[in-house]
């Protein structure tokens, strides 16, 4: 689901605007903060400040707020892969935006010129934007992986989210993306302060399933910006170079299944060869067989055979 103009009209322009500086600073501190505490992690797990609790609560955490964003944010409003009720579409909109990879306007904004533009002009982050020596693609990598985001300007929402804008639901969890930015950090700490009964089990909940947590989630996801327009196989035919990386398969929630994405942009699930992983295509048909989800977009083996076909 990419948003177009009606044919004949002029297309509005790709950027409306910049970020204000506040914010701009805040894009600095929510990355460098949490790729520094990864940074530690390493050598305070060995032998001190890890316990059942941590991995746990991190692991739950993580899931809930991934889920936010392969679920809600990229299959569900990015492209239409599916309808929700509207509770189940506000509590999509909140758990990606605890996952803090920026409010859900801008992010389904950049998605979709994304898609629009992939591996183009005009592709917010593509790996060839510099060209294709070893050193453009070095410098690619770095853009398309994080780089990018540390840009100032913006996607205009108009363009490539007017569907959303018109949606006031939307448009209150996207003012609360600072408020929910804390309550990601917050509720961890407060759920290991009252496991624990101690402050320093906070602490290290706040480390762990904070910290560490939404550092891990930013360079999985980051990840298949960046490694998977690089590398991986390409089953499917796409206008891209988006491929298949299954290292990243189930921390990626079946992300990385990428080609087949990038072939058919709306299909719900990613992975859909035999040992394909997709995590995320399974809470789909889980919220379908609820109730909760409806009209989910799922591969069919002639549409698969045709998108594979003259290859």
């Amino acid at each position: 689901m990419v948003a177009t103009e009606p044919s004949g009209s002029t297309p509005q322009p790709l950027l409306a605007g910049r970020r204000p500086l506040a914010p701009h600073l805040s894009v600095y501190v929510f990355i460098l903060l949490p790729f520094l505490a990864l940074v530690a992690a390493v050598p305070l797990a060995w032998g001190w400040g890890l316990r059942w609790w941590d991995a746990l609560l991190a692991a739950g955490w993580y899931a809930f707020t991934i889920l936010g964003v392969t679920v809600g944010y990229h299959r569900y409003f990015t492209h239409g892969a599916f309808r929700a009720k509207r509770w189940l579409r506000i509590a999509l909109a909140v758990a990606g935006s605890m996952a803090v990879q920026g409010p859900i306007l801008h992010w389904v904004a950049d998605h979709r010129r994304h898609h629009a533009f992939a591996d183009r002009e005009g592709d917010p982050h593509s790996p060839w934007a510099f060209g294709t020596s070893p050193a453009a693609l070095a410098r690619g990598f770095w853009h398309a992986h994080m780089g990018w985001i540390f840009e100032r300007d913006l996607t205009n929402q108009r363009r490539f989210a007017p569907d959303l804008l018109a949606d006031s639901d939307i448009r209150l969890v996207h003012r609360l993306f600072g408020p929910l930015t804390v309550a990601t950090f917050a509720l961890p700490a407060l759920c290991g302060g009252v496991i624990t009964g101690t402050w320093w089990g906070a602490a290290t909940a706040f480390f762990w399933a904070g910290l560490v947590r939404v550092a891990l989630l930013h360079h999985v996801t980051w990840s298949v910006n960046s490694i998977c327009h690089l590398v991986g196989d390409r089953p499917f035919r796409s206008r891209d170079k988006a491929g298949n990386f299954w290292p990243l398969a189930v921390l990626s929630m079946g992300e990385s299944w990428h080609n087949l994405h990038h072939a058919d942009p709306t299909c719900a699930r990613h992975g859909v060869r035999r040992g394909e992983i997709d995590i995320s295509a399974r809470v789909i048909w889980i919220f379908e067989r609820l109730g909760w989800a409806s009209h989910v977009r799922w591969p069919t083996p002639r549409r698969l055979a045709r998108l594979a076909a003259d290859r």
